[in-house]
């Protein structure tokens, strides 16, 4: 039996990634069986969330044991064979005739690999920009209003908005409540206290996140950070210039109907002279393309996001891989001091950073947002480092404020004190869309898996057959409360992947799935012209992201799954702002907290090499950060 055959049987492969190796046979039956399952392979590396297929580490995709090619001869068949392109520019455009590209060590899709260098080449592009016009020493006053502790010591709030001054990409990142939304509020205020000092138009400020959620909670955030600046005495003239709403990415980008482009691109850019974007971790390779590309040269792109969350849910982990190629951003370079030490003091200086886009991070350490009554930070940390065995003592020890742990519990429905079905029941009852989809962001039951008896799934089903009365297994029925859990996007809609709304009468007693519209109201569809949907009583760790609830309780399987892993637990119970019940074995949690979520790109060793290799590496070298996992 051939390899290829072998992977379908197993049920390796969807039918898909089959496919695609077969079309390649039937135009030409004389392509070799290693290029055959590589193209397989590397259509089922997407499904899977890489961006590229590894022939050095099958295993990550397949997990049935089988006779592979060695790596050496599997990169030298793909090389020459005619549906296998090898650029040697990481930066240009791959021919459009070869559906393949084996590059850096790793096999394409060409699309990918056309996001991949496209974005490469536009964050390059930006980080390469001069900085934006004016005096920065001309603020210094108002700089020490904002950061009064600067020249105390090292303050990386005040190091990002310094930086602000003197980038067009600038990456902020750091785990929750680190000051992110903080600081860009107050870098902000910066920027336009900079216009009005020099007599010019006040700039054009777009914030943006991937999901509806994510997009209101970062508007709630400023404004409420804006609040503080009023009351800190900041110039009125410059608070009241601050954004005071957020987009999605693709309503900021101009989503087309029915169709996979965007207004706004390279010809067309965003008519911005700032671009903010919240949740960067959760931008997946061909978004953050576009994105990239859509923002004009001199225009300033600014990422925030937590590097230790989960990648996106497609293809790439973009944030990840442009920090690995950033640095960790915890000195300056040597240009930047002299220039900073006015408004900083004497910052830290690393004269010898070599990595491409060092100097344009600063990773925030100190947690801002700790309330007394939920000590969710020691664990947190614990998780993020796979410490296993801090994590099991201070969950168990019953010491954290706010955290239970539930180690025997299997089944949520039934925890006592929980309360879910409750909460829940009582969405029915509230007066008005809004509120409803008020108090239904209080509370989330959060799982690591779809499938299961503790899957999102198998939860669903049954929530939905105790609150709306039809047998489990029956067609979801609408009812008023249920919760909808958009699946995916529809421009026609402006509705999109992880948007969530709830099911209630309208005043003629028709039942009505009510959104939020991103300005503080809320929009009505008819159930049957809704988008493809399912419900979000329970929802997985993913489709959880950008969101935050009061009450989290994080449902773990009850034996291991390959999706585990300590990324996955650290998202989830980061979502809790107030109360975390944990509930998984110590099996469980000791093998989740043991496994990186591992994905393959090569955007880091592309953004790396671009400057400094002229051509891509040879199949058998190992060029920088070669099929790195992230």
């Amino acid at each position: 039996m051939s390899l290829l055959a072998e992977l379908l049987r197993a049920g390796t492969l969807r039918p898909l990634d089959h496919a695609l190796a077969q079309s390649l046979r039937r135009l030409d039956p004389q392509t070799p069986e290693p290029v055959l399952v590589g193209a397989a392979l590397a259509s089922l590396a997407v499904a899977q969330g890489h961006a590229a297929f590894d022939p050095a580490r099958p295993a990550l995709l397949a997990e049935a044991e089988s006779d592979w090619p060695t790596p050496t001869h599997w990169q030298a068949t793909l090389a020459a064979s005619r549906w296998v392109a090898t650029p040697s520019d990481p930066l240009a455009s791959s021919p459009a005739e070869q559906p393949l590209v084996s590059e850096g060590g790793l096999l394409y899709l060409r699309r990918y690999r056309e996001y991949e260098s496209r974005l490469a080449a536009g964050l390059l592009r930006l980080a390469a920009a001069p900085p934006p016009a004016g005096d920065p020493l001309a603020l210094a006053a108002l700089f020490a209003q904002l950061f009064p502790q600067a020249l105390a010591g090292e303050d990386r709030q005040a190091q990002a908005a310094a930086l602000a001054l003197r980038r067009c990409l600038l990456l902020v990142t750091g785990g929750p409540g680190t000051g992110k939304t903080t600081t860009i509020t107050r870098l902000l205020a910066l920027r336009i206290a900079q216009a009005l000092d020099a007599g010019r138009p006040l700039p054009r400020i777009a914030l943006a996140a991937p999901t509806g959620r994510a997009a209101e909670r970062m508007a709630e955030s400023l404004r409420a950070a804006s609040q503080r600046l009023h009351g800190e005495g900041v110039p009125a003239a410059v608070v009241d210039a601050l954004p005071d709403s957020a987009s999605t990415l693709h309503r900021l980008l101009g989503s087309v109907p029915d169709r996979p482009r965007f207004r706004h691109d390279a010809d067309n850019p965003l008519q911005a002279d700032i671009v903010v974007v919240d949740e960067a971790s959760m931008v997946d390779l061909p978004l953050m393309c576009k994105l990239v590309e859509a923002v004009a040269t001199g225009t300033q792109l600014i990422l925030l996001g937590d590097p230790d969350q989960l990648p996106s849910v497609e293809a790439g982990d973009v944030l990840a891989a442009v920090l690995a190629a950033a640095g960790d951003g915890e000195a300056l370079q040597h240009e930047d001091a002299g220039w900073l030490a006015p408004l900083l003091g004497a910052p830290r200086v690393q004269s010898d950073i070599t990595a491409p886009l060092a100097g344009h991070r600063v990773h925030l350490l100190r947690g801002y947002r700790q309330d007394a009554a939920f000590e969710l930070a020691p664990l947190a940390t614990a998780v993020r480092e796979g410490d296993i065995t801090q994590a099991l003592q201070l969950l168990r020890g019953g010491k954290l404020a706010g955290v239970d742990f539930h180690e025997t519990q299997v089944d949520p429905l039934t925890a006592s004190g929980a309360g879910l079905l409750d909460h829940w029941r009582a969405l029915a009852d509230a007066p008005d869309p809004a509120t409803a989809l008020r108090w239904a962001g209080r509370v989330r039951l959060l799982t690591a898996v779809r499938e299961g008896p503790q899957g999102a799934r198998g939860l669903n089903a049954r929530i939905e057959a105790q609150l709306g009365g039809q047998p489990i297994g029956a067609p979801p029925a609408y009812f008023p409360g249920r919760l909808l859990l958009v699946t995916e996007n529809s421009y026609r809609h402006r509705l999109f992947n992880g948007d969530v709304g709830v099911i209630l009468r309208d005043a003629e007693g028709a039942l009505v799935a009510w959104f939020a519209d991103g300005d503080g109201g809320v929009r009505g569809f008819h159930p049957a012209a809704l988008p493809a949907h399912e419900s979000a009583f329970a929802m997985t760790v993913h489709k959880a992201q950008g969101s935050e609830f009061d009450d989290v309780w994080l449902q773990l399987p009850a034996r291991d799954a390959r999706v585990l892993s300590r990324e996955l637990v650290y998202t989830g119970l980061t979502r809790a702002r107030r109360r975390l019940h944990l509930a998984g074995s110590e099996a469980v949690l000791r093998a989740a907290l043991a496994r990186h979520a591992q994905r393959i790109s090569g955007l880091a060793w592309r953004l790396g090499g671009a400057a400094s290799h002229a051509t891509a590496p040879a199949a058998d070298a190992t060029p920088p950060a070669q099929g790195q996992l992230f």
